[in-house]
């Protein structure tokens, strides 16, 4: 069986993965949603994140995370390897590999191409983590939306999907799930 991409993110109430500055402070990470999603997602926070808490990282999904440079830069200086419980890898045409960042794989080729071959290999999930501009990239290659749609609405930011030109697409929902702080979980498969 192939391997699946899962693009799992936090979006507002109004499509934005980010606010207008790459913000992601309006959402809500505490809550009722907290322990099931992170049961459901096991291992999508950075690694000495969840250690901290006491999150258990092994037994998720996925074993390989993809991010974009803005979604990767968030986490310097402090975490320039955030998820050394998955294969991490970074797509960037632009910037060098940052100190302490080792376990990161940098890619500057086409990430559909990447994707596919991911694909192709042995293993659990894919999760794309973000941002914008890769999941629009990356759209015909989604298998899979896992929505942790917030009770907030940012006005403009970053799209889930970017700038991307109309494409359409039929998703199934597979379950939605309301919590009591006002999140979603909501997941898709494609159709």
């Amino acid at each position: 069986m192939m391997r699946e991409l899962t693009y799992f993110v936090a979006v507002s109430l109004d499509g934005c993965i980010a606010g207008p500055n790459d913000e992601f402070d309006r959402f809500l990470v505490e809550g009722d949603h907290a322990g099931p999603i992170w049961d459901r997602y096991r291992g999508t926070a950075p690694t000495q994140l969840a250690e901290a808490a006491g999150l258990p990282v092994a037994d998720g999904p996925f074993d390989t995370v993809l991010m974009g440079w803005n979604t990767y830069a968030v986490g310097l200086p402090d975490l320039p390897d955030p998820y050394q419980h998955l294969r991490q890898i970074v797509f960037t045409r632009t910037h060098e590999a940052p100190s302490g960042s080792e376990g990161v794989q940098f890619v500057d080729g086409d990430p559909v191409e990447t994707v596919r071959a991911l694909k192709r290999e042995e293993g659990e999930g894919i999760w794309l983590c973000g941002g914008g501009a890769l999941a629009s990239t990356l759209a015909d290659e989604i298998d899979r939306l896992a929505l942790k749609i917030q009770p907030v609405t940012l006005g403009s930011g970053i799209p889930l999907f970017g700038a991307r030109e109309y494409a359409p697409a039929a998703w199934k929902p597979t379950g939605v799930r309301a919590f009591d702080s006002g999140v979603l979980l909501a997941e898709y498969e494609r159709v």
